[in-house]
Order: structure tokens, then C-alpha cells, then sequence
């Protein structure tokens, strides 16, 4: 996915979920639309470098929207991760549409927001259903994953998330019913490399994945690349897969 000429700042303060006051580097202040409805534990940090996107809308109340934020590591580096929770469907369709994704690769046709029936009743929307005449039916969910603790790993959900469980029971319906599902972590922060269930902040979900693991269900991992041209980011795409870990446990 490419990005729109992203314009850099500071981050000053995220508040009431949606909004972002961030001063630019040319000086100006600006109010920044922060879209991402989660506790963005580990990415919404005060004084961090940050990228918008800048907008010509007329109609849109806010002209700059929230995009990357720049985060210090241990070593000294500094990572890039996607605060745009809207994006993770965006660049996870690309690279299933290319091909990129080991395992599933190879199906002829792709189709977002997918209803699940199961029974005789509506359950659900997943993300994506791939078909294919050889491979057959794969219904995927994505999930981005954006924090990372303090003991380097990175963990899904960043707060409890009901809307996520729920997802999960579905996906076990459809492995149990013989069809392929697949949960897919597309973790959009640079500095992590691997992901668990994040059970000190929602043991039922992490208690749930389990569950629908062992009824069947697929759990994959990929981490996104920002792409840079002169220090700006220009790009970012689906990269590299990463290992998860059923068992870690923040505390272990």
C-alpha cells in the first residue's frame, strides 16, 4: 500500500479516541484524526515523531489523518509502526491478491466482508473468503497487532476485546465444519517479532484462540515493512512471517 505524501510531526496528546493534536515540523499545531478505536497501549507515545497524511477534502471536518509513529527500542533504534487500524485489511489484501502470503497463495478469487452462515443463521462477517476450484473455500480474519510489552514480545488483543472473541468461535465453527479458516496477525509495528495471546489483559480471548486452534483453525503471522524514500515513509506491505506463541505468558 502506498502512502499519499505523508507530512511529519509531533505527537503533543491522543484524546477522545478519535483525535490527535500533533505539532508539524513547519511549526504549525493541527488536531489529526486518530483512527484506531483500541487503548493503542505502546504506540500512542507523547513527544514521538509521527506521520500524517494530509487531505483536500473540503467536507472532511479534520485535514489530516494519523498514519505512522516513529518508537525508540532498547538498542537505540527507531521503529515505524501503523497506528491506522483501517490499513491491516488494505495491505493484507494486497498481498494476498500478489500472492505474497505462503499458504495462501494460489486462489483465483478473493471477496472482502464475507457472511458466514452457520446453521441457519446469519453468524458473522469475516474479513475474506478465498476461492478456488483446486484449493476450495479459505475464510481469513485479520487482526493487527500493534503492542509490544516490555519483555519484547508483541501480543494481541491491546485491551479486551469481545468483537475479536467472537470472531474466533466463528472461525472454530467453520474448521469443524470442515472448511479452512485462518486468523492472520498482520502486526504493523517494526520492533516485533513474534506474537501471543495477550492473557494478562484478555485471558478469555487468549483462553479462546487456544480453543480454536485445537478445534482446527489456522493462526498466521506477518510482520509489515515500511517502505522509505529519504527518511519519509512512501510505502508499507506485508513482509515477513512470524511465529506465535500459544503458550507465552507475559509473566513466564
Amino acid at each position: 500500500m502506498d502512502y499519499p505524501g505523508l507530512v511529519p510531526g509531533t505527537l503533543l496528546r491522543r484524546y477522545k479516541r478519535f483525535l490527535a493534536d500533533i505539532c508539524l515540523d513547519d511549526g504549525r499545531e493541527v488536531v489529526a484524526h486518530c483512527p484506531n478505536t483500541g487503548s493503542m497501549r505502546a504506540v500512542n507515545v507523547t513527544g514521538c515523531r509521527v506521520w500524517l497524511a494530509p487531505s483536500d477534502n473540503l467536507a472532511r471536518k479534520l485535514a489530516w489523518t494519523w498514519e505512522l509513529i516513529e518508537l525508540p527500542q532498547p538498542d537505540g533504534r527507531l521503529v515505524a509502526a501503523s497506528v491506522h487500524t483501517g490499513r491491516a485489511n488494505r495491505i493484507v489484501e494486497e498481498a494476498l491478491r500478489e500472492g505474497r502470503v505462503p499458504g495462501l497463495d494460489g486462489y483465483a478469487e478473493l471477496k472482502r466482508e464475507a457472511t458466514v452462515v452457520i446453521g441457519k443463521e446469519k453468524a458473522s462477517r469475516l474479513d475474506f473468503r478465498l476461492e478456488d476450484p483446486v484449493h476450495g473455500t479459505a475464510f481469513v480474519e485479520v487482526k493487527q497487532v500493534t503492542l509490544r510489552e516490555e519483555d519484547g514480545h508483541g501480543y494481541f488483543p491491546d485491551a479486551v476485546s469481545e468483537r475479536g472473541r467472537k470472531h474466533l468461535e466463528v472461525l472454530a465453527a467453520l474448521a469443524e465444519g470442515g472448511q479452512r479458516a485462518v486468523l492472520l496477525f498482520c502486526v504493523a509495528h517494526e520492533g516485533i517479532d513474534d506474537v501471543a495471546p495477550a492473557a494478562h489483559l484478555d485471558p478469555t480471548y487468549a483462553a479462546t484462540l487456544r480453543m480454536a486452534v485445537a478445534r482446527g483453525v489456522e493462526v498466521m503471522a506477518h510482520r509489515c515493512e515500511v517502505e522509505r524514500c529519504a527518511g519519509v515513509p512512501i510505502a508499507i506491505r506485508l513482509g515477513q512471517a512470524l511465529p506465535v506463541d500459544l503458550k507465552r505468558s507475559l509473566r513466564s
